[in-house]
């Protein structure tokens, strides 16, 4: 696109959008944007008395984007769905202008080309005190090409951003069917339907232990697993590792081998207990704050990893931390005490071969997905361009 095509964004950032304190109308219901709102994907509807403090008001059709923890992308617009009157948090800085079709403006504002020079505008010490300037915001510009092409431009991404969608929801599927697979052959652990006998974790485990306390020198031998590689859902992630030296003679102690089930022992109340299995086939380390948890030869690892992650499981362990210095916490000693349905091995091995079959398939996906994200940023960066 031509320069004559960009616009600073301080020309669609409105000056005036109003305010309203929604405790001055108790009885008053409201649709509020907030920054939690999004990650549900939409937004509350609330009565006044229940919102804290002064409000910004948005119009539909305008394109919000969050000036808060910024690495994390987001931005929406604005629905024209609700005769309620539509507040906004001031954590948004609004875009609004009768030139702007507000989809392919929010494309912009999710793009690579744009969110490289936001994320010049930061201030902040770190976390969720980042925070974007609009002053500096203001002065960024983005292509903005005619109405026409901004609305063909706008369903094109859409498209492709509705294909990556579809796949990233088969993944959560597949996430669900594992729980749903447990379910079936071992039955409900809440009320153990099926009669198993009951038994301590510990009597499962040929040994369980803390990982090491030392701190990762970036240049060690081996990768270590931190709380921030086991995910909610149960799985390892493997993008942000750093690395550590293990002497020969705690190799045995701070290595995890593939089948080693690891146990998050402390952080808030809600992260406590994340459990994932380890299916690498590579030694890794694995630090202080977790646990490891090496199953016996009458037990399988995939039985126990899935048992951990049922709601009964979290709900459970939640109920068993333990608050240090603000942390909760759960230690080797308590884990290995938690009770837990003595299952026959058969059957054990028959959840653990419907397991590594789902794994298989979120493998593919994943590449998939992988190839569409490649896609889709090349696709954007055409767009933008205008090359599409």
């Amino acid at each position: 696109m031509s320069n004559s095509s960009m616009i600073a964004l301080g020309e669609i950032m409105p000056t005036r959008s109003g305010s309203v304190d929604p405790a001055k109308h108790p009885d008053e219901v409201f649709d509020l944007y907030s920054i939690p709102a999004f990650d549900v994907g939409h937004p509350e509807i609330i009565a006044g008395r229940a919102i804290g403090s002064a409000k910004q008001v948005v119009q539909p059709g305008d394109v919000l984007l969050s000036r808060i923890v910024p690495h994390i992308r987001r931005s929406w617009v604005v629905s024209n769905g609700s005769a309620r009157r539509t507040i906004a948090s001031g954590e948004w800085i609004v875009f609004r202008g009768k030139h702007v079709h507000p989809p392919f403006l929010r494309h912009v504002l999710v793009g690579d080309p744009f969110h490289l020079e936001f994320m010049r505008t930061v201030s902040g010490v770190g976390g969720s005190l980042l925070r974007a300037r609009p002053s500096y915001v203001a002065q960024i510009k983005i292509p903005l090409p005619s109405l026409a092409e901004q609305q063909r431009i706008a369903e094109v991404l859409d498209r492709a951003e509705a294909l990556r969608a579809k796949r990233r929801a088969a993944l959560t599927q597949l996430d669900t069917l594992t729980q749903s697979i447990f379910l079936d052959l071992f039955g409900d652990p809440a009320v153990n339907s099926k009669n198993w006998p009951i038994k301590n974790i510990g009597d499962l485990l040929d040994s369980a232990s803390y990982g090491t306390s030392s701190k990762a020198n970036g240049a060690g031998d081996y990768p270590i697993l931190r709380m921030n590689n086991l995910t909610r859902t149960g799985e390892i992630d493997l993008t942000d590792l750093k690395y550590i030296d293990i002497p020969d003679t705690a190799k045995g102690r701070y290595l995890v081998k593939a089948g080693d089930v690891l146990f998050n022992r402390t952080n808030s109340a809600d992260l406590v207990g994340k459990t994932a299995i380890y299916r690498g086939k590579h030694p890794m380390a694995y630090a202080g704050y977790l646990i490891r948890l090496r199953t016996n030869t009458e037990n399988d690892p995939e039985y126990l990893s899935a048992f951990l992650n049922t709601s009964y499981a979290k709900k459970v362990l939640r109920g068993m931390c333990k608050s240090i210095i603000g942390m909760a916490n759960i230690n080797a000693k308590e884990i290995q005490a938690m009770k837990v349905m003595q299952t026959p091995l058969p059957i054990q091995r028959e959840f653990a071969k419907r397991v590594a079959a789902i794994e298989e398939l979120k493998v593919l996906h994943r590449r998939s997905l992988l190839e569409m994200d490649s896609c889709f940023a090349v696709l954007q960066q055409r767009a933008f361009q205008g090359e599409l």
